[in-house]
């Protein structure tokens, strides 16, 4: 049986679960052979409950897993990468190291690890990104841009399919 990749994605506080940036994610996603899901977390302001949500919705239940997660999602998508372990961790803007938000020890869990962030970010600052990912080992790309990313989308979406390719690759023949 071919296996199944399945990429989940998090949105954040403000956005709900298929907007812009995730639909055309799970365009390219879909166009890889990864099945897409993505949680609607609209109505639940607390970021610690909606890491329950997502790890009681079994993700880990495939074969190749990628976890996404844009703002609050990237958050979300972070800690619940602590207990599932995907192949994948790509994140957006993540709001990690924010006083008064969800849990400051979160750490980001994954083989390959990627993270987006905008220079000129008004939500998250750049510098939480830039501690967060050099003790996280994960692979920073900086844009000049804002806390949403869509004035670079097209950028966002092709680090996302080199980040795709790179989780995706089979296995080195022995």
């Amino acid at each position: 049986m071919k296996p199944l990749n399945a990429v989940w994605f998090s949105h954040g506080k403000e956005s709900g679960p298929w907007g812009t940036k995730i639909r055309y994610m799970a365009r390219l996603a879909q166009s890889r052979g990864c099945f897409v899901e993505s949680v609607d977390y609209r109505g639940v302001d607390d970021p610690d409950d909606r890491v329950r949500m997502l790890i009681d919705r079994r993700p880990e239940a495939v074969d190749h897993l990628v976890l996404v997660g844009s703002s609050m999602g990237g958050y979300v998508a972070c800690a619940a990468s602590e207990a599932i372990r995907p192949q994948g961790l790509f994140l957006m803007a993540p709001a990690v190291r924010m006083t008064g938000f969800g849990r400051r020890d979160v750490t980001a869990a994954g083989k390959v690890k990627a993270a987006v962030h905008g220079w000129n970010d008004e939500v998250v600052p750049v510098e939480n990104a830039i501690r967060f990912s050099r003790e996280n080992a994960i692979d920073l790309h900086l844009l000049h841009c804002g806390h949403t990313l869509r004035s670079r989308l097209p950028a966002v979406l092709t680090l996302f399919e080199a980040f795709l390719d790179e989780v995706l690759r089979p296995p080195p023949a022995r």
